[in-house]
């Protein structure tokens, strides 16, 4: 038997409780995602050129409040792999420069935020006026507040989200500081996501989590461990990726990324002990912390 109860779309509500069960889960055990696939470097007019895997990990959990808003607080983890083995890399060959370069791997366990009955705003970085709402359009980033309806398109049982984030701020790994790391004074990543669930999953309200997969894109700047600033090529890095929900734990994970990590630190693959919200954190944030500057 299932505690099914119907949900609507319209209701900011049901949208956060949908949002929160799909993506990170309300039961105590971690509840493990991947993503894996393949990043092409785009300059110009030239063919794509495929140079390297980008793959990981992520465990959230959620928890409901009184007033409608969910908790949510994660760990994550990123890593730039071998094309033929899936293997993390170490170093890597820079095709275009010419230089063998130290790769860096993404770990960060600051995961945290409270979803509210507005759409929320991702701050990221140091400046607040780049911040921007999910699935932005223009026109819509005018008011300052937003309800958190998203776009969920329902066919029978099958459940579709198209999520994006588009950024643009200013670059946390400096020209001044690290002129080789550096692509600019400004950045603009951004993250699309063709997510799938089940309805029936996520009404039952018994199930502490609702199974997804997704098609998961990325544009942005080449990432600064590349030390591609004052090389002259001008170009982006575009990634597709598959994003999921494990069915199996780590058994879902592919191996050599749960190796690594197991190898690193397991704890990246255990759900935080607090419901501490920390700052949001991309790799040009962790680099910038963990790589002293150049000059």
């Amino acid at each position: 038997m299932t505690n099914r109860q119907p949900l609507d779309f319209t209701d900011p509500r049901d949208n956060v409780y949908a949002f929160a069960k799909m993506w990170g889960s309300f039961a105590p055990e971690p509840h493990i995602a991947t993503f894996h696939g393949t990043m092409f470097a785009s300059i110009g007019t030239d063919r794509l050129l495929p140079v390297f895997g980008f793959a990981g990990t992520g465990v959230t959990k959620v928890k409901m409040l009184d007033n409608g808003h969910v908790l949510m607080r994660g760990k994550e983890t990123g890593f730039f792999t071998d094309l033929e083995t899936g293997v993390p890399m170490k170093t890597w060959d820079n095709p275009f420069t010419g230089e063998t370069v130290e790769v860096y791997e993404f770990f960060n366990d600051t995961i945290g935020a409270e979803l509210t009955l507005e759409l929320p705003k991702l701050h990221v970085g140091d400046n607040p006026d780049a911040a921007v709402h999910m699935n932005f359009r223009p026109g819509n980033d005018d008011p300052e507040t937003i309800p958190h309806i998203l776009p969920w398109e329902v066919y029978g049982d099958e459940v579709l989200l198209e999520w994006d984030y588009t950024h643009s701020y200013s670059n946390p790994v400096t020209p001044t500081l690290w002129p080789k790391a550096s692509t600019g004074p400004w950045i603009n990543p951004s993250e699309h996501f063709t997510i799938y669930t089940s309805l029936a999953e996520l009404e039952d309200r018994d199930l502490p989590s609702a199974h997804f997969r997704a098609g998961f894109s990325r544009l942005s700047p080449w990432w600064p461990w590349m030390r591609m600033g004052g090389s002259g090529v001008e170009g982006v890095l575009f990634g597709r990726m598959f994003s999921r929900t494990t069915h199996r734990g780590m058994d879902d994970v592919p191996r050599p990324i749960l190796d690594r990590i197991m190898e690193r630190d397991p704890s990246y693959l255990e759900l935080p002990d607090d419901w501490n919200a920390g700052k949001v954190l991309t790799t040009w944030e962790a680099y910038a912390r963990d790589v002293p500057p150049e000059v």
